[in-house]
């Protein structure tokens, strides 16, 4: 194993020394919570006869009587969405496993999970990032009632796997152990599907040819298996300690899974106070654990949104990251992976190529991932390298494959498909942004053209179809951030802007909104700060304006002069009119007004200060 590169280790050093009174605060916080004894040994009888009556006679009596731990389990599950139907038998599954161990667990409560992929383009997307805040609350209601010992979380897709970890560190005195569901098997190959999509866009294919394709794609339990948010979470919770080695990515419905979910019930019982390996979330999610988070993001080429969940998730522990990290960082982590949409590959094939064993072991070896975390697993980040199996129905591990499976989907360092991450930070006279290039070509990176400026995706799309945007274009897309109507996802405008650039024009998208994990081949910078809604400088950029967008340099810049800039008007926007009135959209005014810079986490939960230095 390589010593850690030393640029890494500087970073690392940066997020320490910045983040040290919110830190120390935390830290102090979360260690004056932690009990030796049970904490519900300190409730009143009438109390814990509340929290045991709906038990059965055993587990009563082991709860009432202060018997060992007691294990909270929050869930997330719905049998509508697909990520999450598998979900429903896991508490049965743990309860068992956790009676045979001498302990107890009970549903704390749940959490509501929502889906990109239903809401997209629709009014309840703009519910969407809100209802990370919505699951960390949920979270802290659920455990309440304070007689857990540990708790494990059930949850798999965007929101709901950092509003879960956000949760977990409102309590992170207890420890914490999530458990994944797991990808559908694969189906028709999203590149195809990517392909039926645009020939929609264009008219050439109706609703019918589409919603075959859209359902040949999506097609059973389990999650979506390209490489978007849902995926990314699961590699984050294996990458920052908080799975079980290579729990991530194994189907839903099967023997192993089944195995996997009972031992991760075990293993929380080992980890709580009550016995030697007391392992509390608070102190798991540390600095180092954040900052293999953000190297697990970009050598796998992962979701956006994590640019937006990762600092969130880290002021819930009291650290604080910046865009200029993952900037640094992508700088010097390789690529090591291709699957859709930055490769042709589902998750499935990913995971048969060597997986998440393979990729933490070539991180570590190449000295590019901090080794030394404390894990909810024995032996460290080492333990990571390593895959799962039953061998007659035992559960036990054996080393990740030391070579790939398959090169056009996972290499390891010495071969990697770029130097780099992919992920890059844009800044100059229209704010801070990020913009995702490991699916970009090297010549659509750098894009100089005229702007059409539009206040909704809706717009953009009715340009496109009167044949308005058929030449060389950067396409605004503003008042899409949090504080104008809780940043939604705008994947609609992917298919038009892929057919623009198949026709040779340079085009690029520059807006406040949302692109996320399954951000594909045309440059688009995302979450630009300050929003327009913040009258940030996007708020002034006018049709015509020539907009630069230069993703080798890390410029975003709005050829008009400071003199003119400064004589400009912001434009305005009447969200109250336009995004607060039906499908739950009124009562989520108070987090509007709250939240916080995107470059923060975009939250209102924990919003930040009100500049980013």
């Amino acid at each position: 194993m390589s010593p850690m590169k030393r640029e890494i280790e500087q970073i690392t050093k940066r997020i320490v020394e910045r983040s040290k009174p919110t830190r120390e605060a935390y830290l102090a916080k979360i260690e004056a919570a932690a009990s030796d004894r049970p904490h519900r040994s300190s409730l009143s009888c009438g109390n814990l006869a509340h929290a045991s009556a709906g038990c059965g006679a055993a587990e009563k009596a082991r709860i009432n009587g202060d018997e060992g731990a007691n294990l909270g389990i929050v869930t997330s599950y719905n049998d509508m969405l697909s990520a999450h139907q598998p979900l429903g038998v896991y508490p049965d599954l743990i309860k068992k496993a956790v009676f045979e161990a001498g302990a107890t667990a009970q549903v704390a409560g749940g959490v509501p999970a929502m889906c990109d992929g239903v809401t997209q383009g629709r009014p309840g997307m703009e519910l969407s990032l809100f209802s990370r805040d919505v699951i960390a609350m949920s979270t802290a209601v659920s455990l309440s009632h304070d007689v857990f010992d540990g708790a494990l979380y059930l949850g798999v897709c965007d929101k709901i796997v950092p509003g879960l970890v956000m949760g977990a560190l409102s309590y992170g005195h207890i420890p914490a152990v999530f458990v994944p569901a797991g990808p559908m098997p694969s189906g028709l190959p999203n590149n195809e599907k990517a392909r039926i999509r645009q020939l929609y866009a264009q008219g050439k294919v109706g609703r019918k040819e589409l919603l075959e394709a859209e359902t040949a794609s999506y097609h059973s339990p389990g999650t979506c298996t390209f490489y978007g948010t849902a995926n990314s979470n699961q590699m984050l919770m294996e990458v920052m300690g908080l799975h079980l080695p290579g729990a991530a990515f194994v189907n839903p419905n099967t023997e192993l899974r089944d195995a996997l979910t009972e031992e991760a019930a075990r293993r929380a019982l080992q980890i709580t106070k009550l016995g030697n390996d007391y392992r509390p979330i608070g102190k798991i999610l540390d600095e180092k654990a954040f900052v293999n988070g953000i190297v697990g993001l970009l050598a796998t080429g992962g979701s956006t949104n994590h640019t937006l969940h990762l600092p969130a998730m880290a002021r819930a522990a009291g650290i604080e990251l910046r865009w200029d990290d993952f900037d640094e960082l992508s700088r010097i982590v390789p690529l090591l992976c291709r699957v859709y949409p930055n490769g042709q590959a589902d998750v499935n094939h990913f995971h048969a190529a060597g997986g998440m064993g393979f990729v933490i072991s070539d991180l570590l070896k190449n000295g590019i991932l901090h080794p030394d975390l404390e894990t909810i697993h024995n032996g460290g980040m080492a333990a990571y390298g390593t895959e799962p199996y039953l061998d007659n129905g035992k559960l036990v591990w054996r080393d990740a494959p030391a070579n790939s499976h398959d090169e056009e989907i996972l290499r390891p360092t010495e071969k990697a498909f770029s130097a780099d991450g992919g992920l890059r930070m844009l800044s100059g006279n229209l704010g801070r942004s990020v913009i995702k290039v490991s699916a970009v070509k090297p010549e659509n990176r750098v894009i100089e053209a005229p702007a059409a400026v539009f206040t909704s995706q809706e717009a953009m799309m009715d340009a496109f179809k009167e044949g308005k945007l058929h030449r060389d274009v950067v396409c605004v897309v503003r008042f899409q951030g949090p504080k104008a109507n809780g940043m939604p996802e705008l994947h609609k405008l992917t298919p038009p802007l892929g057919v623009l650039q198949d026709l040779g024009y340079k085009v690029a998208l520059v807006t406040d909104g949302r692109m996320s994990g399954a951000s594909g081949k045309v440059p688009a910078a995302i979450h630009v700060t300050p929003e327009a809604m913040m009258n940030g400088p996007i708020a002034k950029v006018k049709d015509g304006d020539i907009i630069r967008l230069d993703a080798e340099t890390g410029e975003l810049l709005l050829n008009v002069t400071e003199a003119e800039l400064a004589k400009r008007d912001f434009a305005t926007f009447d969200n109250k009119a336009e995004h607060q009135d039906g499908f739950g959209r009124e009562m989520f005014g108070v987090f509007r007004e709250h939240v916080g810079l995107a470059e923060l986490g975009a939250s209102a939960a924990f919003p930040g200060e009100a500049e980013v230095a």
